[in-house]
């Protein structure tokens, strides 16, 4: 039987992180990465596999949605990229000619994909790509009204934008247009110092503390023309990313010092004094473009979106240093978020319907992908002979806040999965904050990642300003914060800064009776909390994708849904060499 009420369907695709979402009569109801059932990091194809879990979550097909929402507008998007390859002819053919084939085939026909693959023939939305960025900062935010500011690589030609948000209205008020763009940018130098673009951004921001500030100087007068309201302009002599098929060029490499850094050889001193330089020039910008969006529009509140909003570092500073009383950032603020961004939108602007704040968000704690009853993950576990112990609800949080205490580092699978790039306390690896050599363990011999990589702390919300210097809420792990205390050396990055989840009973209870009684029983209200994969890995979906990972790594007991695995008692492991040839490192 066909739903009560006004099912919407968002979509992003094709650029990177697709995603789907299902908004009803305003309510988020169901949202998913792509990657997250394929495999893929940052899988950027239709989103198939999300849009059906979507759908298959509520109990309905696609005959029986309303509105689908995409979220930019392909046709606009084609022509900045015409008219940049036009503009840079000799430069551009390359590039162009790799380009081409998948906008012929793909990009340009969303509506007869969109129509095929779900056998719907109703109204499609095409909100512009920041618009959508907007909505999905604004919308879902306990504001009534605030102001907005979405930054990132590009939408349309947009780079960055700002506005305000009132009630059910968003309205833009200034954008800066491609190729002058932050989250460019920032990609460029992720690109040179050795990092995957898209994806090993977060990487630069966690290497920035090692190194110095010197190159600042040099960046803002070759690299960047910065005005007073954070307004700026490229020097496009020393990038290639407008049509050619890497981000920087032999100008660039000649600026720093020489050729960039290969993948995975020695990171030197260069590179982590380049990575504190164009961190603290984003910083820079970031305050500067705030200050102007709050003397443009006057409001107290400020929403982020965007892919420089998981920036948490400028986060952070904004909240410190800032002239708006509160923040709020949309949890996936990439472009998985647009997905959400396209669907609210729809729903408020596009069909004028009324909207409600009560002073909390409406993300739901972002625990909106799949969840898997006892009963499924029962069957999963006797259907291939794994052992296992059956837990009681209030056998758990005594049980693993205990291993926590006692060493172990424990896979956490518990609860719908997150939606956005952090896990939140359902696909989470937890272990001890206060064991000074678990960071080392956790990276080499668990994430398989570099060792200059933080892990961020989970803390009762209402212990959180008893360790880090926050009097807000973190709830998505979206700000960065210094550390007050030495007793969790585990979660303390080299300038005793920590990206901070703040727990509370409301959105994710029985993760908060864990720490709960972790801190009742063992003194300390925090964890470590990284997110469940190994490095090249999306975050775990499934209890198969949760087991395979425990058993690939030195990961010492899993926690699945009441069910509690001891590593001691599997049967064989699964050989690493051959659970990585499913993923690409980055």
């Amino acid at each position: 039987m066909r739903s009560k009420g006004t099912n919407i369907l968002g979509i992003s695709a094709y650029y990177h992180d697709s995603a789907a979402c299902l908004v009803r009569d305003g309510e988020i109801l169901a949202a998913a990465q792509e990657e997250r059932f394929t495999r893929e990091k940052h899988d950027w194809s239709f989103p198939e596999h999300a849009i059906q879990y979507c759908l298959t979550s509520q109990g309905i097909k696609g005959e029986d949605i309303d509105y689908v929402a995409f979220y930019d507008k392909p046709f606009l998007k084609f022509e900045r990229i015409l008219e940049t390859y036009l503009s840079f002819p000799a430069r551009g053919i390359r590039s162009f000619l790799k380009a081409m084939p998948l906008w012929i085939k793909q990009k340009l026909w969303i509506k007869d994909l969109i129509s095929r693959e779900l056998n719907y023939h109703g109204k499609i939305i095409f909100p512009e790509h920041h618009m959508s960025h907007a909505a999905s900062a604004f919308y879902p935010s306990p504001f009534s009204e605030a102001a907005f500011l979405t930054c990132d690589g590009v939408g349309e030609w947009a780079t960055t934008s700002y506005g305000s948000g009132c009630g059910n209205k968003i309205e833009i008020l200034g954008e800066l247009k491609f190729p002058h763009s932050l989250g460019l940018l920032y990609s460029a130098f992720t690109y040179f110092t050795g990092f995957k673009v898209n994806s090993g951004e977060y990487k630069l921001m966690g290497l920035a503390p090692y190194g110095e500030p010197a190159y600042v100087d040099l960046i803002l007068k070759e690299l960047i023309d910065l005005k007073e309201d954070g307004s700026f302009h490229l020097n496009l002599k020393y990038f290639d990313y407008p049509v050619g098929l890497t981000m920087t060029n032999k100008k660039f490499n000649r600026l720093f010092g020489g050729p960039l850094r290969k993948p995975e050889t020695k990171i030197t001193k260069r590179e982590m004094d380049i990575a504190r330089s164009i961190q603290a020039v984003t910083e820079e910008i970031i305050l500067r473009l705030t200050r102007h969006v709050h003397k443009e529009t006057g409001a107290k509140d400020l929403c982020l979106a965007g892919g420089v909003a998981l920036n948490c570092v400028a986060n952070g500073r904004i909240l410190r240093e800032g002239d708006f009383k509160n923040i709020w950032i949309q949890p996936a603020s990439g472009d998985a978020g647009g997905a959400l961004g396209a669907a609210l939108f729809t729903w408020y602007e596009y069909l004028g319907n009324d909207r409600k704040t009560d002073g909390r968000d409406k993300m739901k704690g972002s625990f909106l992908g799949p969840c898997y009853s006892g009963i499924e993950v029962r069957d999963y576990l006797e259907k291939n002979n794994i052992p296992y112990y059956r837990l009681d609800t209030n056998e758990i949080p005594e049980r693993v806040s205990d291993l926590i205490a006692q060493g172990y580092v424990v896979g956490w699978f518990s609860g719908r999965m997150e939606f956005g790039p952090r896990a939140l306390g359902s696909r989470s690896i937890i272990a001890d904050a206060r064991d000074s050599e678990m960071q080392k363990k956790m990276n080499l011999k668990i994430k398989f990642r570099e060792s200059f990589r933080p892990f961020a702390p989970s803390v009762l919300k209402e212990e959180a300003e008893n360790f880090f210097e926050i009097d807000k809420e973190s709830p998505y792990m979206l700000l960065v914060a210094n550390v007050q205390r030495t007793s969790i050396p585990a979660v303390t990055h080299v300038d005793s800064s920590s990206r901070i989840h703040t727990v509370d009973k409301e959105r994710n209870p029985l993760y908060y009776e864990v720490l709960k009684r972790f801190y009742e029983k063992h003194r300390c209200p925090v964890i470590i909390n990284t997110s469940f994969n190994i490095r090249g890995e999306p975050i775990v979906c499934t209890p198969e994708h949760a087991y395979r990972c425990f058993m690939a790594t030195d990961m010492d007991f899993l926690f699945l849904e009441g069910y509690l695995l001891d590593k001691k008692e599997q049967k064989g492991k699964i050989d690493l060499k051959d659970y990585l040839k499913d993923y690409e490192l980055d």
